[in-house]
């Protein structure tokens, strides 16, 4: 297939996936709806949702016969929209997904601190190196004296302390399953308790927390330290968003496996060690170890996360920082690199210069986007979504799904409903960003003539705060939805 063919698929598929979900958004959030019918606009041909939810054949198709934004009309509106009453600027960057042509750049080839923006590189790498329907296993085995079983973390940074949650990304898989499954094989093999519950946590080394994080940041619960296993991505709970976080994840698994355990009928010690595996290796022989019921390095249990895919979506979508780093590590360490903060850091942008995407004008310190010092221009994330949308069905694409829709899900579900942005309410997807003089926004939208049109803004320096200039970048892509 074709770079234009290519390009030209991914606007269909984009459009079905935008069409597809402004029926839904329009009946969960009545409260884009104005109160007078009177005043209730005529919805453009291109963005008018589908009469029935069975497939794109009721869609109209994106072709280049539709008109692209007048650039001169465009440029006008975008810096209107774009002003700002306190201190700080703006960059942004447009372009058109069909042809690539630039149709808008203000400070677009600037590095920015990008906020969470910065996700967006990390959910390319990750789905390439690792795959889309990848899942991290987490393996208990039998260690090596004879009561002892090792946790041993596999990348799942989503697990919960209960049952699985099948259909599910976070809890997706349960300690309590594979507590089951553990006691079932203690029991058949006669084990006598209590068992000592061990953590082979090694696959990620160095520092648990990156230098450049702020310590008010890792207070207040936006990033944890970071392990290859934890519960509700590093919380105390899934509903928990900030505050107290686990300081170690990996002794937290342990814990909640140890009381699944418990629960199981199988007595433990109470006591957590940490250490690396043992490998099932048999020796033969005057040196052979005593046969044991359960040799070492022998698979107990076994539970798997939810794919690679649906888990870089959740990030994306949330806007989890913790998620972000444990995907970037898992992909250094998918590469044979170390995985560690700076090993993270290295490989994501090995993977992202090797598929074309130019880093050497970019600053990263981290993956989540949390950390002073990173620096990207807008037009390089624009790049980024260029790639993606060329060919949807590659790993990176799956990137796509996502992003957050304007006015009804994830970071953006309570954002464009205001007079000056509500256009955009259910067209636009984009990945946001926040930090306290930062605001971001980069993504896709369907405007009203049927064109894709691919932007990313960043505020940076901003005086009030990210809070009081989002309706800023809000109304820059109500604009595009609007062209």
């Amino acid at each position: 297939m074709g770079r234009t063919s290519k390009i030209l698929t991914s606007g269909l598929l984009l459009c079905a996936v935008a069409a597809v979900t402004v029926p839904a958004g329009l009946h969960l959030a009545p409260a884009f709806l104005p109160q007078n019918p009177a005043a209730v606009a005529v919805v453009p041909a291109a963005q008018q949702p589908p009469t029935a939810l069975a497939g794109i054949s009721l869609l109209t198709p994106l072709v280049d016969t539709a008109p692209l934004p007048e650039t001169g009309r465009l440029a006008a509106d975008l810096k209107k929209a774009l002003a700002y009453d306190g201190a700080g600027s703006f960059g942004m960057h447009v372009t058109d997904a069909l042809t690539g042509q630039e149709l808008f750049s203000q400070n677009g080839a600037a590095p920015l601190t990008p906020a969470s923006n910065l996700k967006l590189l990390t959910a390319a790498a990750a789905l390439h190196t690792l795959g889309t329907e990848t899942r991290f296993p987490t393996r208990v085995v039998a260690g090596a004296a004879a009561n002892e079983v090792v946790v041993v973390a596999g990348g799942d940074a989503m697990l919960t302390d209960g049952a699985g949650k099948t259909g599910q990304i976070m809890g997706h898989a349960g300690l309590m399953e594979l507590a089951q499954e553990v006691a079932a094989q203690i029991a058949a093999a006669n084990v006598a308790g209590p068992v000592t519950v061990s953590i082979d946590d090694t696959v990620f080394s160095g520092p648990a927390l990156n230098p450049h994080w702020a310590e008010g940041d890792v207070a207040a619960g936006e990033i944890a330290p970071i392990f290859p296993m934890a519960l509700n991505a590093g919380r105390l709970a899934p509903e928990v968003l900030s505050g107290a976080r686990p300081q170690d994840s990996a002794v937290a698994v342990a814990e909640a496996f140890a009381q699944a355990l418990e629960a199981a009928g199988v007595a433990t010690s109470g006591t957590i060690t940490r250490g690396a595996a043992p490998t099932k290796v048999a020796v033969e022989g005057a040196d052979a170890p005593p046969a044991r019921a359960l040799p070492a390095g022998t698979v107990l249990g076994e539970v798997l996360s939810a794919t690679v895919a649906e888990q870089t979506q959740y990030m994306l979508a949330e806007s989890d920082n913790y998620v972000a780093e444990v995907l970037a590590r898992m992909t250094a360490a998918k590469l044979g690199s170390e995985a560690s903060n700076t090993g993270a850091v290295a490989a994501v942008r090995e993977v992202l210069t090797g598929l074309g995407l130019p880093l050497d004008d970019v600053t990263t310190t981290d993956n989540c986007g949390l950390a002073v010092g990173n620096l990207i221009s807008p037009a390089r994330l624009s790049q980024l979504l260029q790639l993606m949308v060329s060919d949807p069905g590659s790993d990176m694409g799956h990137a796509l799904p996502g992003l957050p829709i304007a006015g009804l899900n994830g970071s953006l579900a309570t954002r464009f409903n205001g007079a000056a942005d509500l256009a955009g309410a259910g067209v636009v997807r984009a990945k946001t960003g926040s930090l306290n003089s930062v605001t971001s926004l980069s993504g896709y939208v369907i405007n009203s003539h049927g064109r894709l049109l691919l932007f990313s803004i960043i505020g940076n320096g901003l005086s009030g705060g990210a809070a009081a200039a989002r309706p800023v970048v809000d109304g820059a892509a109500a604009v595009l939805a609007q062209s």
